[in-house]
């Protein structure tokens, strides 16, 4: 494949996110929920799929926090798994390869300690054959001092992105965080530094506690929030941010369904994320993009470049 990999859409759901990023599918699998992979390709059909958004990636191999680092909560699950992953080195060596095979876009999740880190990561990887853009991670809250304090400053977001636009050529998707006063804001930031699209929202900060020992279910004591739980927040934020920016949303939180992806859609995202349920079923992400296509197959259906965004509410 080429460096700059461009894959033949379906023609009733394909989607363009900007510089060179055509998906023939709006469906996009989350970053932290698939890993690189290799697992779910034996359970899902990911050529159905827009897009596979890697296991966070840093410079070095971190092992994350200390367990207990997931647990289940209603309607969701809370985490602090802390980006472990097996480092860039590795990950170009041993994940890319299968990665590039795959018959769908693959964005790598990148996340760093500093500027610097998320600079180094880029250019290291813009010599790396077959990927297809990147989502900047400046929104973890499970990684203390790190891309969380980035993620939630209007600067700090326009620095990050406007060094990073000056390396790379790729696609750059800025993955947002809703633990923020004004995420509109930071969206804004982001696209005015050169971003070609956002991604919202990453976890909501949250809790969960055991009466009977009197201690939290985390060792990390708190973490992300996800899951079904958070998808009226979810489409709050993705509203707010679509009158805000002119660059492509990619929306995602507490995606269980087809009906649910058509939601954000309407809300203002021209693609969505699944994430958590891909935990609960392997093969959502496939299900949901098979209804996609069927749905805009319709003749009379509305094209779904129009069909975003188009929620009423007068």
């Amino acid at each position: 494949m080429s460096k700059h990999q461009t894959l033949n859409p379906s023609p009733a759901a394909a989607v363009s996110l900007g510089r060179g990023l055509d998906l023939k599918s709006p469906v996009i699998l989350a970053s932290g929920t698939v890993s690189y992979g290799e697992e779910l390709n034996q359970l899902c059909d990911l050529s159905k799929i827009g897009a596979l958004v890697t296991k966070a990636i840093s410079l070095e191999p971190r092992s994350g926090n200390p367990p207990q680092r997931i647990a289940e909560t209603p309607s969701g699950m809370i985490n602090a798994i802390g980006l472990a992953n097996v480092g860039l080195e590795r990950f170009i060596i041993d994940k890319v390869p299968f990665l590039t095979q795959l018959d769908t876009a693959i964005i790598v999740n990148i996340a760093g300690r500093s500027v610097d880190d998320y600079c180094e990561i880029v250019s290291r990887l813009d010599d790396v054959d077959g990927l297809n853009g990147y989502e900047i991670n400046l929104s973890c809250p499970n990684v203390k001092g790190e891309c969380m304090i980035m993620g939630v400053s209007r600067d700090a977001t326009y620095e990050i992105v406007s060094q990073l636009r000056k390396i790379t050529p790729r696609h750059l998707m800025i993955k947002l965080t809703p633990n923020v006063t004004s995420i509109s804001s930071i969206a804004l930031a982001a696209e005015e530094a050169g971003a070609d699209s956002v991604s919202l929202i990453n976890t909501v900060v949250g809790m969960a506690i055991n009466y009977k020992t009197r201690r939290p279910l985390l060792k990390n004591i708190t973490g992300g929030l996800s899951g079904p739980a958070i998808k009226p927040i979810a489409l709050a934020k993705v509203w707010e941010v679509f009158k805000a920016v002119t660059i492509p949303i990619v929306g995602m939180g507490g995606i269980a369904g087809f009906e649910d992806a058509m939601e954000f859609l309407l809300a203002g995202s021209k693609a969505v994320q699944i994430g958590t349920m891909n935990f609960v079923y392997p093969d959502i992400g496939e299900k949901v993009a098979v209804a996609i296509e069927q749905f805009f197959s319709d003749p009379g259906a509305t094209p779904l470049c129009e069909y975003s965004g188009s929620l009423l509410t007068a």
